[in-house]
């Protein structure tokens, strides 16, 4: 079986409360590796944005 990470981001409010929240992106993605056999080692959440990479997956 194949795995993956999946990474899921929003980089403004906006997108957080509208069809591109977190919960949203999760859920699809969920569905897409449920249905193509692949297994999800892990789930990466973001919600900063793009402009300061400062802090992004941790990294200083």
């Amino acid at each position: 079986m194949t795995s993956a990470i999946i990474y899921i981001r929003v980089s403004t409010d906006e997108q957080a409360q509208k069809v591109y929240s977190q919960r949203s992106q999760e859920e699809k993605l969920n569905k897409y590796c449920k249905d193509n056999h692949i297994e999800i080692v892990q789930t990466i959440f973001e919600d900063h944005s793009a402009k300061n990479f400062e802090g992004r997956l941790g990294l200083p």
